[in-house]
């Protein structure tokens, strides 16, 4: 790529990431806000200056006054480049948001964490029909949703021409819960969970976010392994879950804390197994409790699975939870 500094070509590809992840034009100071939600810190000026060096070697180009796009030069060196980087992304970005979620149930008021997907605006209606039912049946770890329309602005972002936004709440906002009340949990997994009955029965497929370069949900929405509306429908099938843990001594804390979230309109937890019990057929380490929780982006894999695209982007970042409001609303 032509950055001898390791430290420098971590944060070109960073703001390559960013870019890359959006349609629009952007500028230094949006890319600056949005590294900020990676958890890298660099200010405007040095964003700036990164994307003049970018401009010369070919990997973004200059829009406007200010704004940048990223290049197919690019797109292939982010998709090629410093790999070992990107394995544990995953991890590390759900410990940033759950540490940037402040939510207070007793105020109902604080960030909480989001999924973000973009649906094509001539299908967004039949998109709100399909998930319904989903929302209805509370396979989802909240009803509490936002929606923006194009050229609408959202979270600093602008919704591109054709397309409508919709925030969806993630299940890390538990992990943030716990994490402010002192419990500390491991997020060892993101899988499809086998229903039988409206009942949790056994994980079919896992993905260990610690070895992994892409959000698991992404990977089983696009390869279409769910079958939420079947769920939905008729309490059989497979949907979104995630696998953390939490230390056996923490269970009264951690039942406190999901009850309080339940009644915010915060559900999630699906199971809490026994002391260094399996839970739905996944191991447990030594004195440690396994718990299961619903997948945030379930509605959007049911509208998947009906064959219109989404684009979808898990664990996003994190927005005001007084901004929100019931989908029945939309």
């Amino acid at each position: 790529m032509g950055f001898e500094n390791q430290g420098v070509k971590r944060k070109v590809l960073a703001i390559l990431r960013v870019l890359a992840d959006s349609s629009e034009v952007l500028g230094a100071r949006v890319i600056a806000r949005r590294l900020k939600d990676l958890g890298v810190g660099l200010g405007e000026r040095a964003v700036r200056y990164h994307l003049k060096l970018m401009d010369e070697r070919g990997l973004t180009r200059l829009e406007g006054r200010d704004g940048r796009l990223i290049t197919e030069l690019g797109i292939e060196e982010l998709n090629s480049a410093l790999v070992r980087d990107k394995v544990g992304f995953s991890i590390s970005r759900i410990e940033m948001l759950a540490f940037r979620t402040d939510f207070d149930w007793d105020k109902r008021a604080g960030l909480i964490p989001i999924n973000l997907s973009f649906f094509p605006k001539e299908r967004f209606r039949q998109a709100l029909r399909i998930m319904e039912p989903v929302f209805t049946a509370g396979l989802c770890v909240s009803d509490l949703v936002a929606m923006a329309d194009e050229g609408e602005t959202f979270n600093g972002l602008i919704i591109p021409q054709g397309k409508v936004a919709l925030a969806t709440v993630c299940s890390i906002a538990i992990n943030g819960a716990l994490l402010k009340a002192g419990v500390p949990m491991d997020s060892r997994f993101g899988g499809i969970l086998q229903m039988r009955n409206r009942q949790p029965l056994r994980f079919v497929e896992l993905i260990h976010y610690a070895g992994s370069s892409l959000d698991p949900s992404e990977v089983f929405i696009r390869a279409k392994m769910t079958s939420v509306a079947e769920v939905a429908s008729s309490g059989n099938g497979r949907l979104l879950a995630n696998f953390r843990e939490i230390p056996a001594l923490c269970q009264p804390i951690a039942n406190e804390v999901v009850a309080k979230l339940e009644e915010a309109g915060l559900r999630g937890l699906m199971v809490m197994g026994n002391t260094s019990e399996p839970v739905c057929e996944v191991p447990v380490e030594l004195n440690r409790l396994g718990m299961v929780l619903i997948g945030g982006l379930n509605p959007v894999a049911a509208v998947e699975e009906a064959g219109i695209e989404v684009e979808t982007h898990a664990m996003s970042t994190v927005m005001e939870y007084r901004d929100l409001l019931p989908f029945s609303k939309l």
